[in-house]
């Protein structure tokens, strides 16, 4: 048997698709010390994967231990949102390519709720300001015997917020949010928005009052870090301000 070339090596190596890259976890674990400490995994990783492959990779044949939610692994159900690289994003949409991998790729929590254990937080918070806004349609009235018509006008007035997948990334990249956890915070003001300004429902003052609550709307600083966190591309400072010029003008 012949014993391949240094050449035939290198051009099959050259065209293998795997990189070498190392993702630094912050890892906590309250069962075995009080404080969060940092860890380097280095694997073999096609760069056109995503970086809840490697996460997959990295619990399924490294670390067991390792910790984090996720589930469609599609950008629809926003289990996966996680700092990235210092930013939030969610891991099953964001590609290993786009992050200089040639440089130890960041993973830590979202910011502003209590870390369970390594990358998962608790989420009863935000989820508790998300039921205050009563994110579902109210009428008054019997029930009607036929479909509730809306006009394409009507249904686009709020079409941006019902993009909502509730992940949290904006909420969890606001300063107000991680200063005072009281704050309703950009997600729950984009559901409230989403009814408030649906022609079907009659709810809209009742949902103003609560966000005008020294905890509500009023707390935003308007500093875009909502926005640009949002992997849906909602524009939640807009819609921010929206519901703050309702409460204003009480014309919505």
């Amino acid at each position: 048997m012949s014993t391949p070339t240094m050449d035939k090596v290198e051009a099959e190596s050259a065209a293998s698709p795997y990189i070498t890259a190392t993702f630094r976890i912050r890892r906590f674990n309250p069962e075995i010390a009080a404080e969060a400490v940092w860890e380097d995994f280095t694997i073999e990783i096609d760069p056109k994967e995503r970086v809840l492959d490697a996460l997959h990779k990295i619990k399924w044949d490294v670390d067991g231990t390792l910790t984090f939610r996720r589930s469609c692994a599609h950008g629809i159900c926003g289990s996966d949102a996680m700092r990235i690289n210092g930013r939030n994003r969610l891991a099953c949409k964001t590609l290993i390519k786009d992050l200089s991998p040639e440089k130890p790729i960041s993973v830590e929590p979202i910011k502003g709720l209590t870390v369970l254990k390594d990358l998962v937080v608790d989420m009863d918070p935000f989820f508790q300001a998300y039921r205050d806004v009563m994110p579902f349609l109210i009428t008054s009235g019997n029930e009607p015997t036929r479909e509730r018509l809306q006009s394409a006008a009507d249904r686009e007035r709020f079409d941006d917020t019902t993009k909502c997948i509730l992940c949290a990334a904006c909420t969890s990249s606001c300063p107000v949010f991680w200063n005072d956890g009281q704050y309703f915070g950009p997600a729950a003001i984009v559901n409230a928005h989403r009814f408030i300004f649906d022609s079907r429902d009659e709810a809209g003052e009742q949902r103003l009052e609560i966000l005008n609550d020294r905890d509500g709307v009023w707390r935003c600083r308007t500093t875009f870090n909502c926005t640009d966190a949002c992997p849906r591309g909602i524009e939640v400072t807009k819609a921010i301000q929206e519901v703050k010029r309702a409460l204003i003008t009480r014309r919505f």
